[in-house]
């Protein structure tokens, strides 16, 4: 009998691990993208949904493509994106040809294992660009001229570094935790265009030059004996914004404020793997400042992620997932992906 109750409590420490890596798996793959229909969050990794005392260490590898052109809730071409009228400046749209993002993305965890823990999360972006600019009525749907701000660009450095708090010691169950903790202006915000001249817009910039406040809250149980779920919710507020270079045409930038939403089920019958499901949605306002987009960025987006963990042993866990669209709604003309994979292994100390 002694025997079965250590086990049951090894399976249920190793539950709370499953829970703890994969809120640390993305769940989306925009780290530092605040526009050109970037607007959802890879950012659970400082949900630490574990009582398990110590340190873990968690790297990923999220990869996507925006290459698809969306206005509202709808697709729309290259050649009629030229056509519309940005609301803000009055003048043509721009129309962007891609953006290819991949983030390596590395969170150091420790957890004090009875009331509280801390996450220190530091991404590495790789991204290229490219945009037609504002060609209007003239384009002819092929040409890449300079003369109507088309550029290319390209940059891997280091992100923003997250650093969040989180307090779980409401009751002997340790399953409700709440989140408080800071973006700091860590990544770079004065990459210029591939010519050497044109100034990257802000939300490509592999950091936002602004501190933000990260609040949060969490929720997770076990619904039956095989099946448990988690809920989550977090709040990101730029404090105020920032003044950047822009390539010699310094302004004002400030990322607009979030919301992210996400509620996952996972199934822990199978001794090899886990499977889980999460619905992730996310809100997010429009950018403002002197040298923001005020057209082209900030929507609503919700995708459903099925992914799975893979224990190698009780200390190192494999981990993986895709993230696809069931809805999106964005302002203006943004670039949105059609997926998002993500890969990672996570180990505990």
């Amino acid at each position: 009998m002694r025997q079965i109750t250590q086990q049951n409590t090894a399976k249920r420490h190793y539950v709370k691990l499953v829970l703890a890596m994969f809120a640390i798996a993305p769940t989306g793959a925009a780290l530092a993208c605040a526009s050109c229909g970037c607007t959802l969050s890879s950012d659970w990794g400082a949900q630490g949904l574990s009582s398990q005392a110590g340190w873990s260490v968690d790297v990923r590898y999220d990869t996507l493509d925006q290459d698809q052109l969306r206005t509202g809730t709808g697709t729309l071409s290259a050649l009629a994106a030229s056509k519309m009228i940005n609301s803000a400046s009055h003048s043509a749209a721009e129309v962007e040809q891609y953006t290819h993002n991949q983030y390596l993305t590395t969170t150091i965890d420790y957890n004090q294992g009875s009331s509280w823990g801390l996450s220190v999360i530091v991404p590495y972006i790789s991204r290229s660009h490219s945009t037609y600019g504002s060609p209007g009525n003239t384009w002819d749907g092929v040409t890449f001229d300079a003369a109507n701000g088309a550029y290319t660009s390209q940059r891997a450095d280091f992100g923003d570094v997250r650093v969040v708090a989180r307090y779980y010691g409401f009751s002997e169950q340790q399953d409700t935790g709440i989140q408080v903790g800071l973006k700091l202006p860590t990544g770079g915000t004065a990459q210029v265009g591939n010519d050497g001249v044109t100034a990257v817009d802000p939300g490509l910039q592999v950091g936002t030059g602004t501190t933000d406040l990260i609040l949060g809250a969490y929720h997770f149980d076990n619904i039956s004996q095989n099946w448990d779920y988690f809920v989550q919710t977090q709040f990101q507020y730029a404090l105020a914004p920032s003044y950047l270079n822009n390539g010699g045409a310094p302004g004002s930038y400030r990322p607009g404020d979030s919301v992210n939403l996400t509620g996952g089920f996972r199934y822990h019958g199978y001794e090899s793997f886990t499977p889980e499901i999460q619905i992730n949605a996310r809100y997010v306002d429009i950018d403002s400042g002197t040298i923001a987009d005020t057209y082209s960025t900030g929507g609503t987006l919700v995708y459903v992620s099925p992914g799975v963990s893979i224990p190698l042993s009780d200390k190192v866990a494999l981990h993986g997932s895709v993230q696809l669209p069931i809805y999106q709604n964005v302002n203006g003309i943004q670039l949105a992906p059609t997926a998002i994979y993500s890969v990672g292994v996570r180990v505990a100390f």
